[in-house]
């Protein structure tokens, strides 16, 4: 006797796709929605001279809090990185021409006339 169960058969997006539109109106289709709350913000650790400066320019800034302030300088920071780092993909693309994007402690745009940091 064959006690091995077969696997069940994969279904093609086709048969996903009317499965699903079959039941989108039947709500005994469906499990219980689940309910997600935002986690905790998470900390960090920085030195203290950091922090220091931080909290200055969060006051020079009139940031409500330096956390606040750390928050927004972190965002801007990681928009412009992915910036970068799209129009370094453009560039490759195009090709041609004289302009190369490379990281050191700051972005710097090595050109035909010189380097900017």
């Amino acid at each position: 006797m064959n006690s091995e169960t077969k696997p069940p058969k994969k279904l093609s997006l086709a048969e996903i796709d009317q499965i699903v539109i079959s039941q989108a109106d039947d709500d005994t289709a469906w499990e219980q929605p689940i309910f997600v709350e935002r986690s905790t913000p998470a900390s960090l650790t920085l030195p203290g001279d950091l922090a220091a400066r931080a909290t200055f320019l969060a006051q020079l800034h009139r940031a409500k809090s330096v956390e606040e302030w750390l928050a927004r300088v972190i965002q801007e920071r990681v928009e412009l990185e992915e910036a970068v780092l799209q129009g370094q993909a453009r560039l490759t693309r195009r090709g041609g021409q004289n302009i190369q994007l490379t990281t050191c402690s700051a972005w710097r745009i090595t050109e035909r006339m010189g380097t900017i940091c």
